[in-house]
C-alpha cells in the first residue's frame, strides 16, 4: 500500500507537472466503489475538473488532494494498489519494489478511474488507476485553504512530517498510555497518526527494538520517547527521498522484510526474522532484538501454536509433550501413532450373514 512517502512522491510530481495548468477535458468511469461515498460520482468528478485551473496539491499522511480555482476540490486515497500516472513520466520508481519501468504505452492505462488533459502545449495527461478498486476519490466543497478542516482529512490524525505542532511527544505518549492495543495496530490507526502503513510501522518498531504485539500501555516513557523520535526520523527520511528505497539507510529492515514464505529469513548479520499478524496485517520483526516487555523488562510469552511445548519431568530431565490434536481430527492423529493399533477393518454384510447362517446350522 502506498504510505506517507509514496504519497509525498506523487504530490511532488503533481506540483511539477500539473499545478498551475488548466484542465481542458476530464473523464471518469462509473465506479460506485471508488467514487461512491458522500454523493461523489464519476460524472461529478469529471464536471468538477473540466475547465478548472489547478491551484495547489498537498498531502496528509496517505490522503492527498488537488485544490482547484473553484470548489469542489478533489481528495484521493490510493488504497492498496492505486496510483497516479502522468503520461511519459515514470512517477513510480518500481513495481512492488522491483526495479521496473512503470511508464505505460496504452493511454489511458488499464484500470483507469479518471483521467484528464490540460490546455497547454504539449498537454499534460494524468490518469488515476486502481485494479483492486480499494482506492477512494472524493469531492470536497469548501474553500481550498480550509480543505484539511473538512472530511475526510479532519477525521485523521496529525502527519508526523508536516504537523510538528500537533504531533508532539506529549500527544504521542498520552495516546500510548490510554491504549491497550498492540503497538503495531495503534500505529496503523489513521485516526491516531496519518501516513503510517505496514512497512513504515515495521521499520519504526525495528529501529525502536519494540515487538509489534507489545501492548501500548505497557511501554515505559523511555520506550515511547524512543518510538516517537524514530517515527519522525523514519518518516522524514523516507519522505525526503520521495520513497526511493534505493536511498534508504543500509541498516533499515525495509529491504529484508519481504521474505515471508522463505525458509529461515535473516538480516545480513544473521539476525533471524519472523512474521506475525497484528491488526489484520502481516508484521515482520527480528525475534532476538524485539521482545515483548513489561515496565521495560522482557517477559516470557507463549510459544507459537505450531511449536511443540517442552516441559520438565519430575526427575529434572526434559521431554517433548505432544499437543492435543484439533477437534474432529483426534482419531486420525491417534491412528498414526505407534502406541495405538489401527482399528480392525469393518466386516462386509455378506461376511456377517454367512457367520449367522453357520451358527444356525450348528
Amino acid at each position: 500500500m502506498p504510505e506517507i512517502a509514496e504519497v509525498a512522491r506523487i504530490v511532488h510530481f503533481l506540483r511539477l507537472h500539473l499545478v498551475g495548468k488548466t484542465i481542458r477535458t476530464a473523464s471518469a468511469v462509473d465506479d460506485q466503489i471508488v467514487f461512491g461515498k458522500a454523493g461523489t460520482t464519476g460524472d461529478a468528478v469529471s464536471a468538477a475538473l473540466t475547465g478548472r485551473k489547478v491551484i495547489s496539491s498537498g498531502s496528509q499522511g496517505k490522503l492527498f488532494w488537488l485544490v482547484l480555482d473553484k470548489a469542489p476540490h478533489v481528495v484521493m486515497h490510493f488504497g492498496m494498489t492505486g496510483w497516479l500516472q502522468i503520461r511519459g513520466v515514470q512517477t513510480s520508481y518500481s513495481s512492488l519494489y522491483r526495479d521496473t519501468d512503470t511508464r505505460v504505452e496504452t493511454w489511458p492505462p488499464k484500470y483507469t478511474k479518471f483521467h484528464l488533459t490540460t490546455t497547454c502545449n504539449p498537454a499534460v495527461e494524468v490518469a488515476f488507476t486502481d485494479y483492486r478498486r480499494l482506492a477512494r476519490v472524493r469531492l470536497v466543497d469548501c474553500p481550498g485553504a480550509h480543505i484539511r478542516s473538512h472530511a475526510p482529512l479532519k477525521e485523521n490524525g496529525p502527519d508526523p512530517v508536516q504537523d510538528t505542532d500537533r504531533f508532539t511527544l506529549a500527544y504521542f505518549q498520552s495516546k500510548c498510555r490510554a491504549s491497550r492495543a498492540a503497538v503495531k495496530a495503534m500505529l496503523l490507526n489513521q485516526k491516531f497518526i496519518s501516513g503510517i502503513g505496514n512497512w513504515v510501522g515495521d521499520e519504526v518498531l525495528f529501529q525502536s527494538r519494540i515487538h509489534p504485539e507489545q501492548k501500548c500501555n505497557h511501554l515505559t516513557d523511555a520506550q515511547t520517547k524512543t518510538l516517537y523520535e524514530v517515527i519522525r526520523y523514519v518518516c522524514q527520511t523516507a519522505v525526503g527521498v520521495l520513497g526511493d528505497y534505493h536511498q534508504f539507510p543500509s541498516d533499515w529492515l525495509f529491504k529484508y522484510r519481504w521474505s515471508k514464505g522463505s525458509e529461515n529469513p535473516t538480516l545480513p548479520g544473521g539476525e533471524p526474522l519472523a512474521h506475525v499478524t497484528v491488526g489484520n496485517r502481516t508484521s515482520c520483526y527480528a525475534t532476538r532484538l524485539q521482545k515483548i516487555t513489561l515496565d521495560g523488562v522482557p517477559v516470557v510469552v507463549e510459544e507459537e501454536k505450531n511449536k511443540e511445548e517442552v516441559v520438565e519431568e519430575e526427575d529434572g530431565g526434559r521431554q517433548e509433550e505432544k499437543k492435543p490434536a484439533p477437534k474432529g481430527r483426534k482419531r486420525k492423529a491417534e491412528w498414526g501413532s505407534t502406541d495405538m493399533p489401527k482399528p480392525k477393518a469393518r466386516r462386509g454384510r455378506r461376511a456377517a450373514v454367512k457367520k449367522t447362517k453357520k451358527k444356525k446350522d450348528n
